[in-house]
């Protein structure tokens, strides 16, 4: 227990975004669904954070440093904290991928999802290899480095198939239609913030002018196919809506 509550008291922001994520995702999924998005999201998360550390798929070879070992919970050689963010980061990117394509099920968001994931951790994974900058810690690191600010392509790819099968055991199991997708646009937004505004605390400009360019860009083409699909419903319905005397 003392160390469930260390846990807690370490990683705040962390347990702060889980805990908005549990709060939406009931009103926006039901309890039964969030509890079946919570758990594939877990389990496809872990195993490839397990299997990323020995074996380098599929977010290429990287080692936990084990340095919070008597202050946080572990999974074997992982930080529970890390799978954990999976589960949120993976919803928020569900709700935006929604937003952005019109329809919660299918191929279209599956794959979106993952990719909005990806973008989402081109500013996370260069910030978290500078914990040792911040309050995160240098945690992990990868033995090679990577060509883009020290991460590897290989964790990219690795973000988009992770969160592909994340999304697509959820739908898997559970199916079904979701209520709003608003508040998980919001929160992939907010965590959006946190990072950049960490970003620009440590100092790294070039990876804050990067990852504001790319989320503009990104905002830009979600904005443009919401706006499209909106504007093509109302002229679907606005010739049957005039009234009998136009």
């Amino acid at each position: 227990m003392d160390l469930l509550i260390d846990t807690l008291t370490l990683r705040p922001y962390v347990f702060g975004f889980t805990a908005a994520f549990v709060v939406l995702a009931l009103h926006d999924l039901g309890r039964r669904r969030t509890v079946a998005f919570t758990a594939s999201t877990l389990g496809v998360a872990w195993t490839a954070e397990f299997v990323s550390t020995r074996v380098g798929f599929p977010f290429g070879l990287y080692h936990y440093t084990g340095v919070t070992r008597s202050r946080e919970l572990y999974l074997s050689n992982v930080p529970v904290f890390d799978p954990v963010s999976f589960v949120f980061l993976a919803y928020a990117s569900y709700c935006l991928a929604r937003l952005m394509l019109g329809c919660s099920r299918g191929l279209p968001v599956v794959v979106a999802s993952g990719v909005l994931m990806m973008l989402l951790d081109v500013v996370i994974d260069p910030l978290a290899v500078r914990g040792d900058r911040w309050f995160l810690g240098r945690i992990f690191y990868y033995p090679e480095g990577g060509v883009l600010f020290g991460v590897p392509l290989s964790n990219f790819a690795g973000w988009v198939l992770v969160g592909c099968l994340a999304i697509g055991a959820f739908l898997g199991l559970a199916g079904g239609e979701a209520r709003s997708a608003r508040g998980g646009v919001v929160l992939y937004y907010g965590v959006l913030a946190f990072n950049l505004v960490l970003t620009w605390w440590i100092g790294e400009r070039v990876l804050l002018g990067l990852g504001v360019l790319l989320h503009l860009s990104l905002c830009l083409a979600v904005w443009s196919c919401y706006a499209g699909r909106a504007g093509r419903r109302a002229a679907a319905v606005g010739p049957s809506a005039r009234p009998a005397f136009e």
